[in-house]
């Protein structure tokens, strides 16, 4: 059973990975001919970055994942010294008013990323060794929310409010299965509310413009009309608008079965996970991706105001491309691990 759920997880990822490859193309192909004069442009770049993602997965697959709780700490205070030379000016690459990029010749990389991969085995960890004490505010709660918060602060003023959100959501939804009385974590939803509500109109409208035009067939692959330079990021936040123009309803919705599979496999995978550590590390693996997902498809279709989060396993996007690479092998590696309870 737990070999078919390791196979159902890892082929859906692949199947989304390669309508990725396929609306990438079709969505950036005309841009990338008019800015770099190259149509493959970012097809290249992100076969790239599948390539690299590829390795990483294997080889997270291969390692035992309880050996990631050794580099928990580390990995956190690496991730969060690259969060604060990211913001000095020469060292980090700003784009359109954003901080976010170290920029190595022909790659990019986000630490904010690793910072997320940081944050959820770091947490993972922390739960699997409290016990009880998670319950309590200053040995349970406060300890990772410190972590965060840091974290948060660094992301934020890069300003990447979408990062800062997802994490955040994933890390209480973490702390609120492990047992943390539910007031601490409203108290802090509380707090953040006011900084919540951020988005551009502009990029909403042409979203649904592009999805309403698809009808329940499409206007067919390659022939959108929004991705000539109306729908800003076409082939990373708003690659799902595109779908929904070329493939149609249909489209849209072989997809999102594909993430609702995905996410049902995922939890599988949790409740066969025979320790604490796996359990909760394969929690917020598995939260990042859903939450990643439905933030994206609800701020293509308008219900959720714009906060710059791809679509995971499909958009073009480098460093957020590959942590969802990495989920996919850690995710595996565990559930290899329930076969032996």
């Amino acid at each position: 059973m737990v070999r078919n759920i390791r196979i159902s997880l890892f082929t859906v990822a692949v199947i989304l990975m390669c309508i990725g490859v396929v609306m990438i193309y079709s969505s950036s192909s005309i841009y990338a001919w008019e800015r770099y004069k190259d149509g493959f442009f970012f097809l290249k770049r992100h076969l790239i970055f599948m390539l690299i993602g590829a390795l990483l997965t294997f080889f997270f697959m291969s390692i035992d994942y309880h050996k990631l709780k050794a580099y928990a700490r580390p990995l956190l205070i690496i991730s969060i010294i690259l969060l604060v030379l990211v913001l000095i000016p020469g060292l980090g690459r700003e784009v359109s008013g954003a901080r976010r990029w170290f920029r190595f010749k022909f790659i990019s990389f986000q630490p904010s990323e690793l910072a997320n991969l940081a944050i959820i085995i770091y947490v993972a960890d922390f739960i699997s060794r409290k016990g009880n004490l998670i319950k309590t505010f200053f040995k349970g709660f406060l300890p990772p929310m410190c972590a965060l918060g840091l974290c948060a602060v660094l992301i934020i003023v890069q300003p990447d409010l979408g990062s800062t959100i997802a994490i955040g959501a994933v890390v209480l939804a973490m702390l609120f299965v492990a047992g943390v009385r539910p007031v601490y974590i409203l108290s802090l939803i509380l707090c953040s509310l006011p900084a919540l509500y951020f988005g551009s109109g502009f990029q909403i409208i042409q979203s649904q413009v592009a999805l309403g035009s698809g009808g329940i067939f499409g206007v067919g692959l390659g022939h959108s009309k929004q991705k000539l330079f109306y729908l800003p990021a076409a082939h990373t936040d708003f690659i799902f608008s595109i779908i929904g123009e070329e493939l149609g309803l249909l489209g849209t919705i072989g997809v999102i079965i594909l993430f609702i599979i995905f996410i049902q496999q995922g939890i599988k995978v949790i409740k066969n996970t025979p320790d604490k550590f796996g359990y909760f590390l394969a929690l917020g693996l598995v939260t990042m991706i859903a939450f990643r997902a439905v933030i994206n498809i609800g701020v293509s279709c308008g219900v959720l105001p714009t906060k710059g989060l791809p679509l995971p396993f499909i958009s073009y996007g480098g460093s957020s491309f590959i942590f969802d690479m990495v989920s996919v092998g850690i995710l595996v590696n565990i559930a290899r691990t329930g076969e032996y309870p």
